[in-house]
């Protein structure tokens, strides 16, 4: 199987990375009740937590693991996509070498934290605002001042998961806000998608 490249911002890596996992996590509080027992709250759940590890071989391998952890350096999070994870937006918040590298062979490791804020203008990606009927330039993004309904084109790569975390808005109300969606599971590059 051919699995397109995993991207972090404006970096795509040459090869996937070997091995990744992720982690998910519910918060749960719990309190003691006078006289015995206990309760327990669901606080929802927080950032996936997505690791791996990778190796860069060949002439030029180093130089590549330099371009990697420039934007290491970058500041605030960046869309991530991967073939096999859903699009998020994410901070890189760990890289690290996994042995003493060579010229030609590197091996690291990484770590992504999902982040909760929205990105509105995500990279690579074209969005038309609908007015009364009137679509305005593909690329833009907004409330419109007579319907406020902001549609999203999809693109290779997208999931309604993604779409609703860049957008901010629940799954559900994305989904519900999008009945011509037969399989929410199932969308398809020049899809339109309307942002709740």
């Amino acid at each position: 199987m051919n699995l397109t490249p995993m991207r972090y911002k404006e970096y795509v890596w040459p090869y996937n990375p070997e091995t990744y996992s992720v982690t998910w996590q519910r918060t749960i509080a719990a309190g003691k009740i006078p006289f015995g027992g206990s309760c327990m709250q669901d606080l929802g759940t927080t950032y996936r937590v997505m690791r791996g590890e990778g190796t860069f071989a060949g002439p030029g391998a180093y130089e590549e693991f330099q371009k990697l952890a420039g934007v290491f350096y970058d500041d605030g999070p960046g869309l991530l996509t991967h073939p096999v994870w859903q699009t998020t937006n994410a901070y890189f918040v760990s890289l690290e070498l996994a042995e003493k590298p060579l010229p030609d062979y590197v091996r690291y490791t990484f770590e992504f934290w999902e982040s909760g804020q929205t990105q509105a203008k995500l990279t690579a990606v074209a969005a038309e605002e609908v007015s009364g009927g009137r679509s305005a330039s593909a690329g833009s993004a907004g409330s419109g001042q007579d319907s406020g309904t902001v549609v999203y084109i999809v693109k290779k790569g997208d999931t309604l998961w993604g779409i609703a975390g860049a957008y901010g808005v629940k799954l559900a109300d994305l989904i519900a806000a999008n009945p011509q969606i037969k399989n929410p599971n199932l969308i398809y590059p020049g899809d339109r998608v309307n942002i709740a």
